[in-house]
């Protein structure tokens, strides 16, 4: 079974694509060099808030991730972002529509 931690932030300077950017090219290649990650993606809720959702092999590697995610945002974007929520729990279910060639 896979995990998942999903965390959610208020932006407190800028915009929603800046921040996309800047994790785009900072926390994402760090979590793809961690052992079990699988994906990493970044949703605008509204409201000036941002949800994180990461996926992983297992339970240890998602718990390892919201220690390096709070580290991470600690160094990179404390002037930008604020946590509100972090979770880790198991993904029961996770499909997708297969692309057409």
């Amino acid at each position: 079974m896979r995990y998942t931690r999903i965390s959610t932030y208020e932006l407190t300077n800028g915009t929603f694509d800046e921040l996309t950017g800047i994790v785009e090219k900072g926390i994402l290649p760090t979590f793809e060099k961690e052992h079990g990650f699988v994906n990493y993606g970044v949703v605008d809720i509204g409201d000036r808030k941002a949800m994180a959702i990461s996926i992983w092999d297992t339970r240890e590697a998602a718990e390892k991730s919201v220690l390096i995610a709070a580290s991470w945002v600690k160094e990179n974007l404390s002037d930008r972002v604020r946590l509100m929520t972090s979770h880790v729990g198991p993904l029961a279910l996770f499909r997708g529509v297969p692309v057409s060639a």
